[in-house]
């Protein structure tokens, strides 16, 4: 009988089951953690009547058939997020969720069609609460890794250092080499202006990239893999057009947004978290015209979400790629590195 042709957990000579077994320890360890501070897990249902609803984020669509042969359209959850809000909404105050979550179109060293997040929440606490989480998770990996370092190619990080904190603009001015608040404000945004700085760094500009296009390119190819060397980073003070599903704060030209990045690599994405539905309806639609643009499709709004938006408690949450984090704990080139059954390549042919 062969061997299947790719299956690290059962064939040591792969060189994965190291991984592998820091993999399980750092699971182990993190529920811990959690536990210790008085969280409780969340067990949350993977189908869902709208997988999010953010423009570049797309999903995996299947069927359900009722008794009669009746049917209706399900998505695979992108994060748990919507179900843990209503949790908070129904009155849990300290929860986390990790499992598996499912984005299609992305799939590199970096990102897996089937990956697992690790999301939490604290209710009536401040955003800010959330980045001692984000340093002491971080010690608690390589604590269970038995490293003091993370790694990813080239780049190395003290897991035990204080991260930096640095606004977006700070990060633009030093990579970037301008202003970025130039070329927005509380009132709109000049994609004309970032054009122009965009096409001086090099990279490409479309006719029809948005300024947030604009801003997403020069993140990715010019700031994020200059983040968390020598030691973490927090990425905060995002633009107010980059919101999500975050509040805005007091200066309307900036969310309670932050990013969490390792050795170049984006670890995790967090929020004082928007309890206002009418607002968050407004950004859902946009990001779905947007969607509808560039995809040609869309998702459906959730409205038991929305619903529960005026129940929900003022909270702050964050996710984080459990997968990335045990990445860079083994030092670890691929994502499918650190995965115990990756998905296959290729599927049947259509």
């Amino acid at each position: 009988m062969s061997k299947p042709s790719f299956w690290p957990a059962a064939d040591s000579g792969t060189g994965h089951r190291p991984a592998l077994r820091a993999r399980a320890a750092l699971t182990k360890a993190v529920r811990a953690w959690f536990d210790a501070d008085g969280f409780i897990e969340a067990d949350t249902p993977i189908l869902q009547v709208s997988p999010g609803n953010e423009t570049h984020i797309s999903a995996f669509a299947t069927e359900l058939i009722g008794p009669a042969g009746e049917k209706s359209r399900l998505y695979l959850h992108s994060s748990p997020e919507f179900a843990l809000k209503k949790l908070l909404a129904a009155g849990e105050e300290k929860i986390f969720s990790l499992g598996h979550v499912f984005r299609n179109r992305e799939r590199g060293p970096l990102h897996h069609p089937e990956f697992t997040m690790l999301e939490w929440y604290r209710a009536k606490a401040p955003y800010e609460a959330l980045y001692a989480d984000c340093a002491a998770l971080l010690a608690t990996a390589a604590e269970a890794a038995g490293t003091r370092t993370f790694r990813f190619r080239e780049a190395v990080a003290d897991a035990f250092a204080t991260p930096e904190i640095l606004s977006v603009a700070e990060a633009f001015r030093l990579y970037g080499g301008f202003d970025l608040l130039e070329t927005y404000n509380a009132q709109g945004c000049d994609r004309d202006a970032l054009a122009r700085h965009t096409a001086t760094l090099g990279l490409r500009v479309a006719d029809d990239d948005t300024w947030s296009d604009l801003f997403s390119k020069i993140l990715s190819a010019k700031i994020e893999p200059r983040l968390g060397h020598g030691r973490a980073t927090l990425l905060v003070d995002y633009p107010a057009p980059e919101a999500a599903l975050a509040r805005l704060k007091d200066d309307r030209r900036f969310a309670e947004r932050f990013e969490l990045y390792v050795c170049g690599v984006e670890l995790a994405n967090g929020f004082g978290e928007l309890t206002d539905a009418a607002e968050q309806r407004r950004r859902f639609a946009a990001a779905m015209d947007e969607r509808r643009r560039i995809y040609g499709d869309a998702y459906p709004i959730d409205e038991d979400f929305l619903a529960a938006l005026a129940a929900m408690p003022p909270s702050s949450g964050i996710a984080l790629g459990f997968d990335r984090l045990v990445m860079l704990a083994t030092g670890s080139k691929r994502i499918e590195d650190v995965l115990w059954a990756p998905v296959a390549e290729t599927g049947t042919p259509r």
